[in-house]
Parts: structure tokens; C-alpha cells; sequence
């Protein structure tokens, strides 16, 4: 089990395979950190696969808009979505991406983060200065490992419930 050292800074989420904890940083990325406990809060999360998972790259999720359909034709839509709350600008660190690391996904623009998010499966240096990191997972990273790849996988794993560990 996790040392859980700061509850309101930690986030518990659900997995088929067992559960993932993550530690936020919110001294490196305030917003993204703010975003993601204010989504987990409200449910957003809860139900939302993982739409592009790439064999020793990383899996991506949190579309709240399209991800937590059961329907085929919203979970090929999936990736293309956000909540309806403005976008967050970049808060790029020196932290790099390394395994089990929390990115903020987006579009080409830098200050277009929203809801989604990635785990690292490796080091990923290339995304160093260009993507957002906001946590790391501390506990849990063999259930990561264990998502079902593709992009998006015919039958895609998703995060059964997030909470933020003081909520819990």
C-alpha cells in the first residue's frame, strides 16, 4: 500500500486490475493538479476508458465528454473530448517524463489541457518541456501496465471510479 502523505493531494482511482494511487504536485503545476481533483470530486472520471494506450509509450484517458459510453461509436469518438471548463495553460517544469508519470494531454496549442491526461509506461524524455507533468504514480503502476493497448483498443479498459484520497 501507498504511503499516502498528503490525502488532499492524492488520487485514488479504480482500475479492473487493481488500484493506482497518485501523488499530485501542485507546487509544480497548480492548475492541472486543481483540475483534476475538482473533475474526480464531481464524478467526471468515474466510467471513462482509456482511448489510446501505446505499448511502451503511455495510456491516455479522461475524455469526461465522449470516454464513458458503452456505445462503439462514442468510444472510437473518444480522445476528442474535455469538460465544459476552460482549458488550463501549460505549467511546464523541469520535472521530466519519466515511468509513472502524470502528463496533461492536449492539442497542438500548449495551453489547451482540459480533462485528459496520460501515464508514462517509460521514461519519455522526448515530452520533457513540452507536456505538462502534475503526478506520479506511487503505488499501482503493475495495474497501469495491465491496460489493454490500442487506440483505441476494440474492448478498452477504463477507470472504474477516481477520488481524491481525503474524499475517500
Amino acid at each position: 500500500m501507498a504511503d499516502i502523505k498528503d490525502p488532499e493531494n492524492t488520487i485514488l482511482i479504480e482500475l479492473e486490475h487493481g488500484q493506482v494511487v497518485i501523488e499530485l504536485l501542485p507546487d509544480v503545476a497548480p492548475q492541472h493538479c486543481a483540475r483534476m481533483k475538482e473533475l474526480a470530486r464531481s464524478g467526471a472520471y468515474d466510467g471513462v476508458v482509456f482511448h489510446r494506450v501505446i505499448d511502451g509509450f503511455m495510456a491516455q484517458t479522461g475524455d469526461v465528454q465522449f470516454g464513458n459510453q458503452n456505445k462503439d461509436f462514442e468510444i472510437r469518438r473518444a480522445g476528442t473530448g474535455s469538460s465544459d471548463l476552460p482549458d488550463v495553460p501549460a505549467e511546464f517544469s523541469s520535472l521530466p517524463h519519466d515511468r509513472g508519470t502524470l502528463g496533461a494531454a492536449r492539442s497542438q496549442n500548449p495551453d489547451s489541457a482540459n480533462s485528459q491526461f496520460f501515464i508514462n509506461f517509460s521514461d519519455n524524455h522526448f515530452l520533457n518541456n513540452q507536456y505538462t507533468v502534475y503526478g506520479r504514480v506511487i503505488s499501482g503502476m503493475e495495474a497501469v501496465d495491465k491496460v489493454t493497448r490500442g487506440e483505441p483498443a476494440q474492448y478498452p479498459d477504463c477507470m472504474i471510479s477516481m477520488k481524491v484520497a481525503a474524499d475517500a
